[in-house]
């Protein structure tokens, strides 16, 4: 319920009506934003300027000020108030004062006010009695005068000083926290599992407290290091028709260890607000499917689409981090979900790994069969990995082992292929609905 206070409101004001502004914002992955802010207003030689729409959510130790256009102006005291009226502010003002309340059910009650809180206020009547309300019942308040010091809008206010009075066109930047971006990703595959059709979005949140009008909008992908208070040109290099670059949504290009996105038109991000963009248009992109069984962390056979991001694959731009939603048409030609993972920062030229989910019609079993000492520091084991494949297509499974120490891969009935130091991946062809049978020996020395 709207609440009504019979007590007029005095707003801040600013010296001119801002016109000609400029706005831009670049937003970070993580939940901090950037925004300059260039505008015009006629300032005494000295005195207070007020600024009412700025975030709630700013960061005021960020604030920067300067003069772009006019006579010199030095800021000789900044302050952020951000104690807005409400009912509870209004409430703890007029403790111990006669005060008049009308309820939601048409109830008056008139008396000096005992006590208050978020949730309940409690008055003593003219005739003695003592009568507790509910907050969030209160319809209409009636004060004596507004009290000072509150607020409508979060406000800076800067106190100044300049050689003389006049027009000043001025650029405003600080950084302000509650807005956010990602990336999502759209993937379909083709009916042989070959191809994927990708496409890319851009999914804004803001949350900060106030909007940003036609701003310019830059996006970083990356992590920028933060310190945290101790209290609580994209290159669309794909396959099928290419578009210009007026036409391209995002420009992107590399910014020192990061990757910098600009929209090529204005946009307005309003404020409590999810916005999605186009990051770039449905890409062909050769992809392949794989079966993965990690039998030492997990006792299913996962399932992933993997595909290089390259040009020559139909692809090649730094792709944000973000989630892959893929789908796959039936057999009556409708689009059905068969996973979704995240991606983290990928650039060009580097695989990207989309997790699906668990393989139905594909079933393995991992054991230990033997173990041999050697010697004090060295031993051999030997394991069988048996796949069995209920498909009615030939597949091939990446059996993924691990290992510490020293080792070598000693006997072995599958190509082996040493990914890193802990790391071997034996590529097992199994036929349809057949079973095919994994052995090897690995000597360790530590």
């Amino acid at each position: 319920m709207k609440k009504v206070f019979s007590a007029a409101l005095l707003l801040a004001t600013i010296p001119l009506a801002l016109s000609a502004r400029e706005l831009s914002i670049t937003i970070y992955n993580q939940n901090i934003a950037l925004v300059k802010d260039i505008r015009e207003a006629v300032f005494d030689k000295e005195g207070v300027f007020k600024l009412t729409d700025v975030p709630s959510s700013i960061e005021p130790t960020s604030v920067h000020f300067s003069v772009l256009a006019g006579a010199p102006l030095t800021i000789l005291e900044q302050n952020y108030q951000y104690d807005l009226v409400g009912t509870t502010k209004l409430l703890e003002r007029y403790l111990d004062q006669t005060i008049h309340i009308r309820t939601e059910s048409k109830e008056d009650f008139e008396g000096k006010l005992l006590s208050s809180s978020p949730s309940d206020c409690i008055i003593k009547k003219k005739d003695g009695g003592i009568v507790s309300v509910k907050t969030d019942k209160i319809l209409t308040l009636d004060f004596p005068s507004l009290p000072s010091g509150l607020i409508t809008k979060p406000t800076l206010v800067w106190l100044y000083r300049g050689e003389k009075a006049g027009k000043r066109r001025f650029e405003l930047s600080y950084i302000t926290g509650g807005v956010n971006w990602s990336a999502d990703y759209v993937a379909v595959v083709d009916k042989d599992d070959e191809e994927l059709g990708l496409s890319g979005w851009v999914t804004i949140e803001n949350r900060s407290g106030t909007a940003f009008p036609d701003a310019k909008l830059k996006l970083v992908a990356g992590r920028v290091h933060l310190v945290r208070p101790e209290h609580t040109e994209a290159r669309f290099l794909a396959k099928g028709a290419g578009i210009s670059d007026e036409e391209k949504p995002f420009v992107e290009e590399s910014f020192f260890e990061y990757h910098l996105y600009t929209l090529t038109r204005p946009t307005t991000v309003g404020s409590n607000e999810t916005k999605q963009l186009s990051l770039f248009p449905e890409h062909t992109v050769d992809a392949r499917k794989e079966y993965i069984y990690d039998g030492a962390r997990y006792s299913k056979v996962r399932v992933v689409m993997e595909f290089v991001n390259s040009e020559e694959a139909g692809l090649g731009m730094p792709l944000p981090e973000g989630k892959v939603r893929v789908y796959k048409e039936d057999r009556t030609g409708a689009l059905q979900f068969v996973g979704e993972d995240r991606i983290e920062h990928t650039p060009v030229d580097e695989k990207v790994r989309v997790y699906l989910g668990d393989a139905f019609d594909v079933v393995a079993e991992r054991k230990k069969t033997d173990y041999k000492r050697l010697s004090r520091t060295v031993h051999e084991d030997t394991y069988e990995i048996t796949v069995r494949n209920h498909k009615e297509e030939d597949i091939i499974v990446t059996v993924v082992e691990h290992f510490f120490g020293d080792w070598t891969i000693k006997d072995k009935n599958a190509k082996f292929h040493k990914k890193d130091q802990h790391t071997g991946e034996f590529y097992l062809p199994v036929p349809a609905d057949g079973e095919k049978t994994l052995t090897y020996t690995v000597r360790i020395r530590y």
